[in-house]
């Protein structure tokens, strides 16, 4: 899904201070501690208030791509209240027609079939994340069933533009653990088994001709074995083994040359993940790129030969850079037009049309068409012309120093018209709201967010860092997140908090913590561990109790389980169960002081729902004010715009009443959303007589 598409989401994981040095648009600048201020909300009288609708309810347009033949262009929009795909010539955009009618669920996911006569869709049952594949012709009609089984899990594991009748799919029907491995003809829908996965494999690599070629076995230790694959066999001996300490940073990215060279994301012996290409016949490894601050990611490779062409640099901001020279003058002329503020989309199969987005963070993104042959930029529409004009407020990259001395590439937003001078310091301390990314082992990252936006117009900062364990900043990074929930994670959240109430960005009593799912947990851990560091804090899918967290996980997600243990705690062994429940918010409900929200989606696989019920109920029996309100046709995080709108009503109310800042009237969003008030609906204005209303949902 394209970045830019819904902007970042509270999914997709959080003492004393020694203040080390912190830098703007990367260039450090001594922190001078400024007098201590009590923050308050600053004027902004002559900054009107942005609708929560404009924000959270669907894009105009959003997730644009191309034919693999370059001849059409697909996107999703809204038909009645509800996303769906669109079709349009890429030399009349404006003669678009919806080749779906989704009424139910919104539609996300999806790509081109390989010859550009139909488009794939992916579609769960309300979150639940059992993914079934469907096909729709491009001319529009009825959606097919390619694949789908009750209970299981598509996945869709190679697509080439050089196979244009079938792809391969995964399908865990006999096995809710391990995927079987299928060829699917896209014609008939018939489906042709490859391989039955008896050796617990938990991934594949293909060539151009959708020929296996490489398997992914995790191991005991957490690291895992890679072994070769000839006709969908196998090799017993695996030729490369990743021990646990590179298998976050080491994985092979795909075959170019027509399948004689393997491109790596390799820091073995080395810290960042460097990109290294292999010859498969010989094994001589040849370094491609490196940079000593981040891990090389994002490889752009030629649609048809799947050489390197560039690759994204991803340390405070995106950068591409070019590997030789094919498209070298075509990421120049982008970045001359665009500067780093683009990401380059979809691709025809020939590499002559590119769709290229753009967000300008302070202005609504963009969808450009790039004509390779003529050098022609197009613009086709933006994805939210309704926020062309409004008062948008810019992000800061920052680097923040831990206690221990560890980098936090971090992103500070502030209110419009706070910050006279620019310096990216508000004129006067505000309140702040401190975002903790999910996973935890994902990342923050620059690029539009609509919960920036929204917490900015309402008159805070919004501070979103990364800390311990986040990926793309090296492996020692990583390591130094495990064993480390509820502790030195939690530290580097403080220490941001403590950068910003040191510079005057905010005070200490005015910071509110939210987060999803990883950054759930963070805001659950903030309030028991640490009751008086925070105000308030918002928890959306959050884990309550790491021990059933672990026992309750998908049974597709198996291969992981050795590596999740040995980054969190072993619950096979004492010391690991004793970590487990030290960790554990659950169990320290006595300790939450100040108000706290929590959001959880009923047919949530990954956190279940009775994470939030957990901590919920310890929190009644105690008497301890709670508000909880749970989405019954929800999963992880929140896809139906009146659930996204009402939950953010709900939101931003609850941060009036905790941090003082403005607030659009809840009125009829919650309403329309699916949301029921289980507990504490009283305790937000607008609120409470929805809670009598939705009891019954």
């Amino acid at each position: 899904m394209d970045r830019i598409l819904l902007g970042k989401s509270l999914l997709a994981g959080t003492g004393a201070l020694a203040l080390g040095a912190c830098s703007m648009g990367g260039t450090p600048v001594a922190s001078t501690p400024a007098a201590p201020k009590v923050a308050r909300v600053p004027d902004m009288s002559g900054v009107p208030l942005l609708p929560r609708d404009l924000l959270f309810g669907d894009a105009a347009r959003t997730a644009v791509r191309i034919s693999p033949d370059g001849s059409k262009l697909s996107w999703l929009a809204p038909v009645d209240g509800m996303l769906n795909l669109w079709v349009a010539p890429v030399a009349d955009p404006a003669a678009a027609k919806p080749v779906t009618a989704e009424k139910k669920r919104p539609l996300s996911r999806y790509f081109w079939a390989p010859d550009s006569q139909s488009l794939l869709i992916a579609l769960d049952n309300d979150g639940d994340e059992n993914w079934r594949l469907f096909s729709v012709p491009a001319t529009g009609g009825a959606m097919r069933t390619l694949v789908a089984a009750k209970d299981s899990t598509v996945t869709v594991e190679a697509i080439s533009p050089l196979v244009g009748d079938r792809i391969v799919v995964g399908l865990n029907d006999r096995d809710p653990k391990w995927h079987d491995l299928y060829s699917v003809d896209l014609a008939t829908g018939h489906r042709t088994l490859l391989l039955r996965n008896d050796g617990q494999y938990a991934r594949w690599m293909f060539d151009e001709k959708l020929n296996l070629r490489l398997a992914r076995k995790n191991g005991a230790d957490g690291g895992y074995d890679l072994h070769r694959a000839d006709g969908f066999k196998v090799e017993a001996t695996p030729f490369e083994t990743i021990a646990f300490e590179e298998s976050q940073t080491t994985r092979p990215l795909g075959f170019g040359g027509n399948g004689r060279t393997l491109y790596w994301s390799d820091a073995r012996g080395r810290d960042t993940a460097a990109l290294f290409a292999v010859d498969v016949a010989t094994g001589a490894r040849t370094l491609v790129a490196e940079d000593a601050r981040a891990d090389l990611g994002g490889l752009l490779t030629d649609p048809t030969t799947g050489d390197a062409e560039a690759f994204e640099l991803n340390y405070t901001t995106v950068e591409y850079r070019p590997v030789g020279g094919a498209i070298a003058g075509d990421i120049a002329i982008l970045k001359q037009r665009f500067g780093n503020d683009f990401y380059l989309g979809s691709r025809s199969s020939d590499n002559r049309r590119w769709v290229v987005v753009v967000d300008p963070i302070k202005a609504p993104g963009e969808y450009w068409l790039y004509d390779r042959p003529t050098k022609a930029l197009t613009r086709l529409f933006l994805s939210r012309p309704d926020l062309e004009g409004k008062p948008l407020a810019a992000m800061h990259p920052l680097e923040i120093k831990s206690r221990d001395g560890l980098t936090l590439v971090s992103y500070l937003t502030l209110p419009p018209g706070s910050d006279a001078d620019a310096d990216g310091v508000p004129d006067h301390p505000v309140p702040m709201v401190v975002i903790v990314h999910g996973g935890p082992w994902g990342r923050s990252e620059y690029g539009s967010s609509p919960t920036h936006q929204l917490l900015a117009n309402r008159g805070y900062a919004v501070l979103e860092p990364n800390f311990r364990a986040s990926t793309g900043f090296g492996k020692a990074f990583v390591a130094a997140g495990n064993g480390e929930w509820g502790r030195k994670m939690q530290d580097d959240l403080l220490d941001a908090v403590d950068w910003a109430v040191a510079r005057g960005v905010t005070s200490q009593d005015k910071v509110a913590i939210m987060g999803g799912s990883y950054g759930g947990y963070a805001t659950l851990a903030a309030l028991t561990m640490t009751p008086d560091r925070f105000a308030c804090g918002v928890d959306m899918v959050g884990p309550s109790n790491l021990e059933t967290l672990l026992a309750s996980m998908p049974a597709h997600w198996e291969s992981m389980r050795n590596q999740l243990y040995r980054r969190m705690g072993d619950p096979r062994t004492p010391e690991g169960l004793a970590w487990l429940k030290e960790r554990s918010p659950v169990y320290l409900a006595d300790r939450i002081t100040k108000p706290l929200l929590i959001g959880q989606g009923a047919k949530d696989p990954r956190v279940k729902v009775s994470e939030a019920e957990q901590i919920v109920d310890a929190m009644t029996r105690r008497s301890i004010p709670v508000t909880y309100i749970l989405f019954p046709d929800e999963g992880h995080g929140l896809r139906r715009a009146p659930n996204r709108i009402g939950w953010n009503a709900i939101q931003e109310q609850f941060l009036a009443n905790c941090l003082g800042g403005r607030a659009e009237p809840v009125g009829t969003s919650f309403a329309a959303s699916s949301g029921q008030v289980k507990v504490g609906g009283s305790l937000i204005a607008g609120l409470a007589p929805a809670e009598a209303e939705t009891a019954g949902k």
